[in-house]
């Protein structure tokens, strides 16, 4: 474990920090930054975020894709928790909290557009950035790509019907745009690009193999960090503007991690896959296309809307809540094997 994955605490801290500074202190950089995107994918993210999971997806041997047939049950509690208890509890938990407990803190024209904002997040499941916390998770590589593919084909099929389920809304457009160049961006490109290198690198000695590994590896970190700094500085102004109401939508987002992440973890050991698969199943079953949530946001309810801030929020809490799931199915590595035997 290198200085940056054994103080990541610190450093995701430090990188928040700055990434409000600078977006006080440069704000014409940081704006023309964010405006460098196509479909609501931002591409300096998306180049950070080749360099985050290519060292992950170099790991893929797909002359073993067949071995994933093995992992059904855990492909199952995936999509179980994703597709049915990710939306159903998100929904649940806005309106306790958003329409209940924390109405009299936040602005009454905007209680039901923060709602559709949170149900929109929830309802779309699982961003690229997944591949680097399974990394840091010791997951399965090939389980979480394919994983991912299948998520992404669901995709196409489910999300407009569960979002005009939970919304009551019977027009709900895709945003096919946004959802294609993510995959193309996000899933395609940086596959083929890692194997290539694999491809490249297993014809040279397999010390040269492990030592670019271990380099990629360094810069895959040095890479979650900057997004991170990128991330909050592109939402610096709006910290600054409802410190208060980001905070309290920010609650049921954390209480939904922390619901699916253990539920899918949860399960995953009960019917008995290891750890390795458990591990990318969590945090696939917490995390949230956020790309998909912004544009479908924007496109529903307007860039000025309630819904779009609570998918924002969601954006910037992504990366620490993912790190907190990472440590805890880590720390419960013992335990959980335990209850295989």
């Amino acid at each position: 474990m290198n200085i940056f994955e054994r103080f990541l605490s610190v450093w995701v801290l430090l990188c928040i920090a700055l990434g409000v500074l600078f977006g006080q202190l440069f704000p014409q950089v940081f704006a023309d930054l964010a405006q460098m995107q196509y479909a609501q994918v931002n591409m300096p993210v998306a180049l950070l975020i080749w360099v985050m999971i290519t060292p992950m997806l170099m790991k893929v041997d797909f002359s073993s894709l067949h071995q994933v047939r093995q992992h059904w049950r855990g492909l199952a509690v995936t999509l179980l928790v994703n597709w049915v208890i990710k939306p159903c509890s998100m929904a649940l938990l806005a309106w306790f909290f958003i329409r209940g407990v924390l109405a009299d803190y936040l602005p009454t024209e905007q209680l039901d557009s923060y709602v559709a904002g949170l149900i929109l997040l929830a309802a779309a499941p699982c961003t690229a950035m997944v591949f680097v916390w399974s990394r840091l998770s010791q997951g399965d590589a090939l389980f979480t790509l394919t994983q991912v593919a299948l998520n992404d084909v669901v995709m196409l099929f489910a999300f407009a019907p569960i979002v005009g389920l939970l919304l009551g809304m019977s027009a709900i457009t895709v945003p096919l745009e946004t959802l294609l160049t993510s995959v193309l961006m996000y899933i395609v490109i940086p596959v083929v690009i890692a194997q290539l290198l694999r491809a490249a690198l297993l014809r040279q000695a397999a010390s040269s193999w492990q030592n670019w590994l271990q380099v990629l590896s360094r810069f895959s970190m040095a890479a979650l960090l900057l997004t991170l700094i990128l991330l909050f500085a592109f939402q610096g102004e709006k910290i600054l503007q409802q410190p208060l109401v980001i905070l309290l939508l920010a609650i049921p987002i954390t209480l939904q991690v922390i619901i699916n992440a253990s539920l899918a973890y949860g399960l995953n050991r009960a019917v008995g896959e290891p750890h390795a698969i458990a591990c990318p199943s969590a945090l696939i079953g917490a995390s949230n296309f956020f790309e998909l949530a912004v544009a479908t946001a924007i496109s529903l309810f307007g860039l000025q809307s309630g819904a779009a801030l609570a998918t924002v929020v969601g954006v910037l809490v992504e990366v620490p809540l993912m790190l907190l799931v990472v440590k805890a199915v880590n720390a419960s590595r013992a335990w959980y094997q335990a209850g295989l035997r």
